[in-house]
């Protein structure tokens, strides 16, 4: 058997083998936990120096030293022994600082390393990452919507023909959410708190104690913890977990944006059934094995994949918050293990899949015209009446001859598979002469677009180019999708 065929004889999860980011995929990987529970321990032990207990500074040294030297081997064997993953850990991180051993996790529970460690890498890698994502997509749709923000096309409701609107309002459509999504995910990220340094039941009790009674150090040592863990405000009261309504708060925004770019990756998906807009396709990609011609909206159906499966995420957290007891229970920690990793694996794949068919969507003008002129002459018939009526005619008269005719060519469409040749027969009709000057003028679709581009200009610089102001340093970075 080849090196490594043992990884195929056993799931890998698709989110880290097929699809996440390295960069995600490290920020939830266990090196990336258990040195930060060293780093949360170190802090506490600075912490604790400062205060007055008998912590020397060769422990500290010690504890720095040996942070990124893990045993996972050792770790392991700990935890088949003891059952207790942050007590094997303690284990493992004494046995290579002997000298520290006595002071590694001193007044604190399980929680003070889980807990914090979800802290730290929730708000400070995910979803300071996803911002700066969700920014890079803005910007190329605000830019697409830009561009075309002249450019009519049809509007549909319920899918089918309504009045136009342009192409860049369209995608100002999507832009509205993904906007609300930003500012949803900046207020999550601004809300998020540490933990902090609160005991086995959230009272602090050990930390009292070991301060003989000193209600000060306690508060300073919950504050000075804080401060070196990145963090501005702690959660003033905790049970021996922080309120689990903390990961429905960040995986409903989380939820919410899922929904967001399902929607969009739909719009484009019909699009390009319509020929009309299409997502990037390589030169050498195949959309089928059986059919050669076809050109898959692969991205936009990985993005509505994998964007479901983020929707019904939410269900998790929102369950585990409503069944924690008292101050705690342990039936979350299973349940977190998977829904909170899954849900920023797969949010980090969805806006980088996002941002890579953001940067290459290609319009097909001529298509857009030709489905315009299939469906305005029956869209103009409001402004052949009004400009008969103006000519001298009656209106209820005019829209008789209106209805018969309209009626006449839809049945050209629909029976027979022909074009729509209303236009046609009200220029052979002696009905219409005294207007029939005046077709082409009544017929020009950026007649029939209303206030769309103006609403594209205002949208842009008053909502969508100041929320992207403090990215733009690092907005040029272009995604190429691995496959």
């Amino acid at each position: 058997m080849c090196a490594g065929a043992d990884e195929f004889m056993k799931y890998r999860s698709p989110l880290v083998s097929r699809y996440a980011s390295k960069e995600m995929a490290y920020n939830f990987s266990d090196r990336k936990k258990f040195t930060t529970w060293r780093k949360l321990w170190i802090y506490l032990a600075k912490a604790e120096k400062a205060l007055g207990l008998l912590i020397t500074d060769a422990q500290i040294l010690e504890m720095e030293t040996h942070a990124e030297e893990i045993d996972f081997a050792m770790a392991a064997e700990e935890e088949r022994k003891l059952r207790h993953d942050v007590m094997a850990h303690v284990h493992t991180y004494a046995h290579c600082c002997p000298t520290a051993a006595p002071i590694i996790h001193l007044g604190a529970t399980s929680c003070y390393v889980g807990d914090n460690t979800c802290s730290v890498i929730i708000p400070v890698n995910s979803l300071c990452s996803f911002l700066l994502q969700l920014a890079r997509v803005i910007d190329r749709l605000a830019n697409f919507a830009d561009k075309y923000a002249h450019l009519p096309t049809l509007g549909f409701t319920h899918y089918q023909p309504a009045q136009l609107t342009t192409v860049g309002k369209r995608a100002c459509l999507w832009l509205q959410d993904l906007v609300m999504d930003m500012r949803n995910l900046q207020r999550a990220r601004d809300d998020l708190r540490f933990r902090g340094v609160k005991g086995t039941t959230g009272t602090q009790a050990s930390f009292l104690q070991l301060f003989q009674g000193d209600y000060n150090k306690v508060e300073e040592l919950d504050r000075m913890v804080t401060e070196m863990a990145g963090f501005k405000k702690a959660y003033l009261v905790t049970g021996q977990t922080y309120s689990r309504k903390v990961d429905v708060d960040c995986l409903s925004n989380l939820a919410s944006l899922g929904a967001t770019v399902h929607k969009i990756c739909t719009d484009i998906r019909l699009l390009a059934n319509l020929k009309e807009i299409e997502e990037p396709f390589e030169k050498e990609q195949i959309g089928s094995s059986a059919m050669p011609y076809k050109r898959n909206p692969m991205r936009s159906e990985r993005c509505c994949s994998l964007a479901r499966h983020l929707v019904v995420l939410i269900a998790d957290p929102l369950q585990t918050a409503s069944v924690q007891w008292l101050e705690r229970s342990l039936d979350d920690s299973a349940n977190r293990r998977i829904s909170l990793p899954e849900s920023f694996l797969t949010a980090d794949i969805i806006l980088s899949t996002l941002q890579n068919i953001t940067e290459g969507l290609v319009v097909y003008p001529k298509v857009i015209e030709r489905h315009i002129r299939h469906e305005l002459p029956f869209m103009a018939t409001e402004n052949i009446i009004m400009a008969m009526v103006k000519a001298g005619g009656n209106r209820q008269d005019c829209h008789e001859k209106i209805r018969v005719l309209s009626q006449e060519a839809a049945a050209v469409v629909k029976q027979e598979g022909g074009d729509n040749n209303l236009l046609a027969r009200v220029q052979r009709d002696p009905y219409f002469a005294p207007i029939l000057e005046q077709l082409d003028a009544l017929l020009d679709p950026k007649t029939f677009i209303g206030c769309a581009p103006q609403q594209v200009a205002r949208f842009l610089s008053e909502e969508v180019r100041p929320l992207l102001e403090p990215y733009k340093a690092k907005m040029d970075v272009k995604i190429e999708l691995e496959l």
